[in-house]
């Protein structure tokens, strides 16, 4: 089964992280498809006022059912959002950088066990049909080959160990409370509105010709997969039964760093130098998802393979750059 347009004519949907990156464009993708989309975003006094936000784009705020702002990992996240009536929730909204966990460990967990608990809650009260959670890759750490959902979970950061926290709350919600919930294992995605993480940054050194420095020795791997596949995977989730399983989304191949510099410099052109850093803490070594329960189960397959995936990413890297990453003087 794949997602369809029809299921999300007309309903009522709510998700948490919708100004983010995975967020923004599944939020775009479910207004296109005639959801009612409730969208909630950190609150911000400047989008408050003004309703302009940084990935959402224009129309789609503009079609939007509502807009709520508030800190989910604040003391009236759960009155809020108990207030909100919607079939089928997605939480996304988290603190996914992972150097900030390495400096600031406690900000991170605060921010994504709080926010993650405070949605659990205020669905047991409110009750949608379905929630989905948004745990990460990043829970198995390294792992020597292709990563099933029956991997044991060994966090390598603060980050990870975070997003194994909500991940095994979502899973004792369901089980202890019957909130009819999936949890969803995203491996590293990447795509247009992203800013961090080693492919935009790539393609923003390379652009402009300025060294593009990996962390360690490069061969480290990561299953990249592209947004436009990560959302269809989430729609296809919510279109289950609320079982509280768990499934990944990933592409089943695994690249190395080195190997996606290199594929950069060349796709862009670049005369960009490709130098070596210092290893990052915590730094995982493999990930590659097996995603065969999700493709069982669904019938969902990655369409994007890394060389059409650069391509749509370096078009909209070419026309953002400037507004992303401003030029120093």
């Amino acid at each position: 089964m794949s997602p369809t347009t029809t299921h999300w004519a007309g309903r009522p949907v709510l998700v948490t992280g919708a100004d983010g990156f995975i967020g923004s464009h599944l939020t775009e993708t479910l207004v296109s498809r005639g959801a009612r989309v409730t969208a909630v975003v950190r609150r911000v006094s400047a989008a408050q006022v003004t309703n302009r936000f940084r990935n959402l784009p224009a129309a789609t705020v503009d079609a939007l059912e509502r807009v709520v702002h508030v800190d989910l990992a604040g003391p009236s996240a759960v009155d809020v959002l108990s207030r909100v009536a919607a079939d089928t929730w997605f939480h996304l909204a988290a603190d996914a950088y992972v150097p900030a966990s390495l400096d600031q460990p406690a900000d991170v967990v605060r921010t994504n066990v709080t926010s993650t608990l405070n949605v659990l809650q205020a669905a047991q009260s409110r009750q949608p049909a379905h929630l989905l959670v948004t745990s990460s890759s990043e829970v198995y750490g390294s792992q020597k080959d292709a990563i099933t959902e029956g991997h044991p979970l060994e966090p390598a950061t603060p980050y990870a160990a975070s997003k194994v926290a909500c991940d095994r709350l979502a899973w004792s919600w369901h089980h202890t409370y019957g909130l009819p919930l999936t949890i969803v294992r995203p491996f590293n995605c990447y795509g247009p509105r992203h800013v961090y993480d080693a492919v935009p940054l790539f393609l923003a050194k390379a652009l402009r010709g300025e060294p593009i420095t990996i962390n360690g020795s490069g061969e480290q791997t990561r299953d990249l997969t592209f947004v436009a596949d990560t959302v269809a995977g989430f729609l296809a989730l919510a279109e289950l039964p609320a079982a509280g399983e768990a499934y990944n989304i990933g592409t089943g191949t695994d690249h190395r760093i080195i190997d996606v510099a290199r594929t950069i410099v060349e796709l862009t052109g670049s005369r960009s130098d490709i130098v070596h850093g210092p290893a990052r803490s915590g730094e995982v070594l493999k990930l590659q998802a097996d995603p065969s329960k999700l493709t069982q189960t669904t019938g969902w397959r990655a369409e994007y393979d890394l060389a059409k995936g650069l391509a749509v990413n370096l078009e909209w890297m070419r026309a953002h750059v400037e507004a992303v990453w401003p030029t120093r003087s």
